[in-house]
C-alpha cells in the first residue's frame, strides 16, 4: 500500500467496468483519485461506494474524452486541486457492433474521436506537468482487438491499433524523462462494454454477449494492472482462452486466420 499512498490517480471511465474496478483497487491501495466519465450520477455511485479513508480524496470530474478541445482545460482543473498527476489511466472508450460495410463514416469517425483522438488528447496535456515533475505512468487500456482484427469491430479494432502506434512511440520518447507508458489487452472481460457499443446507425447495440458475459471479471484485471504497474512492465495480455490467439497468430499466422474466419460474429 505504501507504494500508492498519497499518489493521485486519475481515471477516465471510472463510472463502470474496468474504471470503476480500478478507482475501488486504487482506494484500498490509499491512493487520491480523480474519477472521470459523462454520467455524473454514476460517476457520484462509484465515489458513494469507495468508503471512508482517513487521509484520502477523491474528486469527481464528469468529462465527454471526444471533446478534445477542453482537455487543457480539465487538467488546469486537477492540477488546481491536486498539483499532480501520478497515474493517468485512460480507461473511457466505446465498442462496436457492426459490419463494415454498413456502418457510414461519422460511426467510425465517432469511435476513434473517443477511443483515439480522446485519449491523446488527455494524454498530451497532462505530459508537460508529468515531465517536469520527472516521472508518471501513463496507462493505456487497450483490446485484443488492438492486436487483430474480428467480426463486427472493424472501426474498433482500428482505433486500439492506433493506440499502440501512438503510444508505443511515446514510451520511447519519454522513458529517459522518468516516464513510463503500459498497454493494457484484455480480452473477454465481464463489463456492460456490449451493450453500449454502436451499432452501424449509431444506436447502443443493447445485447451483453454471451462470451463477454462468461469473461474474467473486472476486479482481476484491475489487480493485474496494478501489479504490472508495481513491476514495471510495459504489457498486459489478460483474458481466458481468447488470449491463446496471441500466441497463435504470431507464431502460425496463416492457421490464425483460417481460425478466426470461423469465429461466431457477436
Amino acid at each position: 500500500m505504501e507504494k500508492w499512498r498519497g499518489k493521485l490517480v486519475w481515471i477516465t471511465g471510472a463510472s463502470g467496468g474496468i474504471g470503476e474496478a480500478l478507482s475501488k483497487a486504487f482506494w484500498k491501495k490509499g491512493a487520491n483519485l480523480v474519477l472521470s466519465a459523462r454520467r455524473a450520477s454514476e460517476l457520484e455511485r462509484v465515489c458513494r461506494e469507495l468508503g471512508p479513508a482517513p487521509g484520502q480524496s477523491v474528486m469527481s470530474l464528469v468529462i465527454d474524452v471526444a471533446e478534445t478541445e477542453q482537455a487543457s482545460g480539465w487538467v488546469r482543473q486537477v492540477m488546481g486541486v491536486y498539483n499532480q498527476v501520478d497515474v493517468l489511466v485512460n480507461n473511457a472508450g466505446v465498442s462496436q457492433r457492426s459490419y463494415a460495410t454498413e456502418t457510414s463514416l461519422d460511426i467510425d469517425r465517432r469511435i476513434m474521436e473517443v477511443n483515439y483522438f480522446g485519449t491523446v488528447a488527455l494524454t498530451k496535456a497532462v505530459l508537460p506537468y508529468m515531465l517536469k515533475a520527472g516521472s508518471g505512468d501513463i496507462v493505456v487500456i487497450s483490446s485484443i482487438s488492438g492486436k487483430f482484427g474480428f467480426y463486427l469491430r472493424s472501426a474498433y479494432a482500428a482505433s486500439k491499433h492506433a493506440l499502440h502506434g501512438f503510444f508505443e512511440s511515446l514510451r520511447m520518447e519519454v522513458w529517459k524523462e522518468g516516464l513510463r507508458v503500459m498497454l493494457v489487452c484484455p480480452g473477454k472481460i465481464r463489463t456492460n462494454i456490449s451493450l453500449n457499443a454502436l451499432t452501424s446507425d449509431g444506436s447502443a447495440h443493447g445485447v451483453m454477449d454471451q462470451a463477454q458475459n462468461a469473461g474474467k471479471s473486472p476486479e482481476a484485471l484491475a489487480e493485474r494492472i496494478i501489479r504490472g504497474l508495481e513491476r514495471g512492465e510495459e504489457e498486459v495480455n489478460f483474458g481466458g482462452g481468447e488470449m491463446k490467439a496471441l500466441w497463435i497468430k504470431r507464431f502460425f499466422p496463416r492457421l490464425f486466420s483460417s481460425l478466426i474466419r470461423k469465429q461466431k460474429p457477436e
